[in-house]
């Protein structure tokens, strides 16, 4: 796109550059903006920091794709932008000077429009790279557009086109949004939304009185006459901060998501224990890095993934789509109490030495906020340590779109009966219990329980004579 501007009264050909918000992962459909470092008529480098963004994984600063001068910026700091929407423009050409072009900001109507333009646009764009694409449809007698991200999500929940067509859509013309058939479904599971067929349970037809009087003298009231909560006693509230919210929808998207099974097995963790403290002070002094449980526990499960391939897939409505890499994922706890899970990419082809690297340079840039956005993508499997602030177990929740998470509590020493061919004695051991949540649609109880249990035989029947 190309535009004519007169400064110091000579036409100068100017091209306009779009500046628009990068691709930080196949599962990242939006970023926030947290600061802007330019502004309209700032002078800017090819490559140099225009802004800082943050997705629900990591903050990121975007660079400039062109030098140029900065023309105009179409969000403002704390809103939220799809993939694909053009955010600034910047205007580049040779002879441009920062003083010589006065920006206008764009009348408010005009501005409103294409903001929703650019979020139409950008939602079919990042659906496409983030699903199976099909192409839009208008399906049924009408002439809605529905983008193949609405598509997909009627699709795996059952939702049919008549069902489709009638949902009130906040989008431009009526259009059906992501937020739209998320909240139908949801109150659909609720009881709250009958099906299009018509077809009424006696219970759903049995309105309460309460109800009727509602409907019947209640006045409809907007958001904005909403009254504010009140809290009785002596309280304190907090607002959350921008991770913790995210951290939350995605938790109850994954519960609504998985129909979660949570399995459990015990493990006789001595020989694992006893070799790391053998040999902890020599792997630092020679590699220069600390060595923990985690690699170790990573190392047992990879080992038994190999084994159970279908715990390393995730499901795409009724197709499972295994997973040949083994990128694993390691729930990290930060500073502010929020969590992040990066990713260690091909674990299966690391050694105990390049695993224990990986670990500890992802959680050192985890805590001190230096991760890049590749660093959390890509995870097929996720572990969590809960045993690190001294619970015994836990019942994680998956990390979509997987289908497994695997939790290890706190090592105990505690007296167990050894079984040996003299007979059976009683022991002081070091014990650790392992759970497992999964996604019972594809992962079943055996198949879930089995690994489980293969990943705590590999841990039981660690090698103590082993070299690292």
């Amino acid at each position: 796109m190309n535009r004519v501007l007169i400064a110091d009264h000579k036409k100068i050909f100017m091209a306009i550059v779009d500046l628009v918000m990068p691709k930080l992962g196949e599962s990242i459909m939006e970023a926030t903006i947290l600061k802007w470092h330019k502004q309209p008529g700032d002078v800017v480098g090819m490559d140099e920091t225009v802004l800082e963004i943050a997705t629900d994984k990591v903050d990121s600063e975007v660079p400039s794709t062109a030098a140029g001068v900065m023309a105009e910026i179409l969000f403002n700091v704390n809103d939220i932008v799809p993939v694909g929407a053009v955010i600034a423009r910047i205007k580049t050409g040779a002879e441009e000077k920062a003083t010589s072009y006065n920006y206008t900001p764009p009348p408010k109507e005009q501005e409103t429009k294409h903001r929703e333009h650019e979020a139409t646009v950008a939602e079919v764009v990042s659906s496409h790279q983030t699903t199976n694409y099909k192409p839009p449809t208008t399906n049924g007698s009408g002439n809605r557009f529905y983008s193949p991200l609405v598509l997909n999500i009627a699709a795996s929940e059952g939702v049919s086109m008549s069902e489709l067509e009638n949902i009130p859509g906040t989008g431009n013309e009526g259009r059906v949004t992501k937020k739209d058939i998320l909240q139908y479904v949801s109150e659909r599971r609720s009881g709250a939304r009958n099906r299009e067929s018509g077809i009424r349970s006696q219970n759903e037809m049995a309105i309460p009185v309460s109800r009727i009087e509602q409907q019947a003298y209640q006045q409809p009231t907007t958001s904005n006459q909403q009254l504010p909560t009140t809290y009785t006693g002596n309280v304190e509230i907090i607002e959350m901060d921008r991770m913790r919210k995210l951290i939350a929808e995605h938790m109850v998207r994954s519960k609504h998501t998985s129909p979660h099974v949570t399995s459990f097995v015990e493990a006789d963790v001595t020989n694992l224990v006893m070799w790391r403290d053998k040999v902890k002070k020599d792997f630092e002094k020679r590699e220069g890095t600390k060595i923990t449980f985690t690699p170790l526990f990573i190392e047992a499960i990879v080992r038994c993934i190999k084994k159970f391939p279908l715990v390393n897939c995730s499901l795409d409505g009724d197709k499972i789509i295994i997973k040949k890499d083994i990128n694993m994922g390691m729930a990290t706890a930060l500073p502010s109490g929020n969590l992040i899970v990066p990713v260690i990419r091909n674990a299966d082809q690391l050694n105990l030495v390049g695993l224990t690297k990986q670990v500890n340079a992802l959680a050192d840039n985890a805590r001190n906020n230096k991760l890049r956005p590749e660093d959390t993508q890509g995870g097929t499997f996720t572990l969590t340590n809960v045993g690190t602030f001294g619970s015994l177990m836990g019942t994680p929740i998956i990390n979509q779109p997987q289908v497994a998470i695997l939790a290890v509590g706190a090592i105990k020493k505690r007296p167990v009966v050894i079984e040996t061919p003299a007979g059976d004695s009683i022991a002081i051991r070091h014990m650790m219990y392992l759970s497992m949540s999964y996604d019972h649609r594809i992962v079943d109880g055996s198949l879930g329980a089995t690994f489980l249990t293969a990943v705590a035989k590999e841990l039981e029947n660690f090698d103590g004579d082993r070299e690292y």
